[in-house]
């Protein structure tokens, strides 16, 4: 385990054990953001602290700055143990469990002991916690169904999680002198939204090094199978990654075989057969002798089936081999088609960084505009901003508008739909803005009818440009709101309304069949990264994946649009 997640699971237990304590939520928001800055950060925590450059880093002041130094210099932080002692660790991770909060874990372990996400399960199941202090059958069963989400969060990991640790290990084996060609294969080459583990495919005449620095690795906490031409280890997060060497001329065959999906690679076979041929992990065959005509790479392969190359985000068996025989494949949209970032909090909200702090970030990126979308003010706990707090991000974003060149701030907010459907900051201050997206907080668990009908009224409001991550979903943790997606998607196509794709990991919303059936129903979409540090401006990547397995091309994009012609777009609404 790395030095950067080690700390970062320090700090992410504080934040937990003062919660339980119900501390100051500015003071657990501080440790929940050092921790996730951690874990984002590319450079090592230790080679920052020995230049002296821990300031530097976003989020750390002096008292952070002291207790990364104990950790690094003794192992150990006092504070930490200390607070450890008022804790057991099992009560952590209760918190993981979907609708168990810091009180809730409290009153459970000090009114029945539980200190297992175990335990908590068979009380549940005896019904044991619906006679507890402001609990009830209702809470109970809520509880039930947050353990069925908590065991499917922990068989599979976010793609962003998995991603990370995937190329992590691939930057460790690419330099090696005997891998000659290295690919991420599987869900995750596809760009799934959640990975149940990771494949890795390296063509090698010579594998026996490859293994042994594989098994090796930094990150392998269990060497679960050790092989010649396979090899499986568990990282420190838990995640299952294989490793497969194949010969170089079947390279493209296993690539295509490994990566899947199952009812693709089926539906490819079936063609094969109907032209007497063969398909699988080794190369294509003739089927009368055996005779290998194809395996390198994987466009030979769709080629001899008469197709096109499919890319792999849409290797699902959802009509991408009909549109390749019928020449009528999506041009997917690339990252360089990225024009700007919709979704960004800064720190007058919840936010890490100042407005120029962004800027210069977003620059970087060579995107033409960003908008800052901080939280409204019916979201107390985000520091929401009021109507006169707004009024004065909108002048300092007018000011630093006036000394840019290449980029400009659009002046925006993420306005909260309030349960009747009304927006909680007024049209006379709305129309002052040049984006606004709107976005439900609060009331999930309403009716169907009524969170679909929240979502209407809102759409219909002559200023909203975008509806935020449109179905509240939290991988994981929440399911998405019970609303009618087809027909916020029919809405959205008549009051010419984009929907989001939340580009946060956490998030993913809105799903990938929703993407492509707002596609159908002329939909625009709009990818925000929902940053609240500069580092979460690169979740953009992971907006960009749903977009692909959506069949998004560039015209379906706002993002996608220069800044005169997306000035003119958000007129016409």
């Amino acid at each position: 385990m790395t030095k950067n997640i080690e700390l970062a699971e320090v700090f992410t237990n504080i934040a937990k054990i003062l919660k339980i304590q119900n501390e100051n939520i500015f003071k657990i928001r501080a440790y929940e953001r050092i921790a996730e800055t951690l874990e984002n950060m590319p450079m090592e925590i230790e080679t920052i602290y020995k230049t002296g450059k821990l300031d530097e880093i976003p989020g750390v002041g002096p008292a952070i700055a002291q207790k990364i130094g104990e950790l690094l210099e003794t192992g150990k932080l006092e504070y930490y143990e200390k607070l450890k002692e008022a804790i057991p660790t099992g009560v952590l991770e209760l918190l993981n469990v979907p609708d168990v909060g810091p009180r809730k874990a409290k009153l459970f372990y000090e009114e029945l002991g539980i200190d297992t996400v175990e335990k908590l399960e068979a009380a549940a199941l005896q019904h044991q916690l619906q006679s507890l202090p402001g609990m009830g059958k209702k809470a109970e069963e809520n509880i039930l169904r947050g353990l069925e989400l908590y065991k499917k969060r922990e068989q599979r990991r976010p793609l962003g999680i998995a991603l990370l640790a995937a190329e992590g290990i691939v930057a460790e084996l690419k330099p090696l002198a005997e891998v000659a060609q290295i690919s991420i294969a599987g869900s995750l080459r596809r760009r799934k939204d959640t990975i149940g583990d990771i494949d890795i495919l390296i063509t090698s005449l010579k594998p026996e090094n490859i293994m042994e620095k594989f098994v090796n690795l930094p990150q392998a906490k269990e060497v679960l199978a050790e092989g010649m031409t396979k090899s499986t280890i568990l990282t420190y997060q838990d995640i299952q990654v294989d490793l497969r060497v194949v010969p170089p001329d079947s390279f493209g065959a296993a690539l295509l075989y490994f990566t899947g999906s199952q009812a693709h690679n089926i539906h490819l076979r079936e063609m094969a057969v109907k032209q007497r041929l063969k398909i699988n992990e080794y190369g294509v065959f003739q089927s009368k002798d055996d005779k290998k005509i194809a395996g390198e790479n994987e466009q030979k392969i769709y080629e001899i089936l008469g197709l096109r190359y499919i890319e792999p985000e849409l290797r699902e068996d959802r009509g991408e081999i009909e549109a390749a025989l019928n020449n009528r494949l999506p041009v997917l949209v690339e990252v360089d088609d990225i024009k700007g970032d919709f979704h960004i909090h800064t720190n007058y909200s919840d936010g890490f960084n100042t407005i120029e702090e962004i800027v210069v970030a977003a620059s970087k990126r060579g995107y033409q505009y960003i908008a800052i979308t901080d939280h409204s003010q019916s979201l107390h706990i985000a520091g929401g901003l009021d109507e006169e707090r707004l009024l004065e991000q909108i002048k300092r974003i007018e000011q630093i508008n006036q000394s840019l060149e290449g980029i400009t701030i659009l002046k925006g907010i993420e306005v909260d739909i309030k349960s009747d459907g009304t927006l909680d900051i007024p049209d006379a201050i709305l129309k002052r803005l040049d984006i606004v997206i709107a976005a439900i907080h609060s009331g999930f668990k309403q009716e169907r009818k009524q969170l679909t009908e929240r979502l209407r009224k809102a759409m219909e409001n002559p200023y909203v440009d975008i509806i935020a991550h449109p179905t509240g979903r939290i991988i994981g943790y929440r399911e998405a709101y019970d609303i009618d997606v087809q027909e916020i998607i029919q809405i959205a196509a008549q009051t010419n309304t984009a929907l989001e794709i939340n580009a946060s990991p956490e998030r993913m919303d809105l799903s990938d069949i929703y993407v492509k059936s707002a596609r159908e129903h002329g939909v625009l979409l709009a990818i925000g990264s929902d940053a609240h540090q500069i580092s979460a401006l690169d979740h953009m990547a992971y907006g960009l994946a749903i977009a692909r397995r959506g069949w998004l091309e560039k015209e379906h994009l706002l993002n996608t649009l220069s800044f005169d012609k997306l000035q003119a777009r958000l007129k016409k609404k």
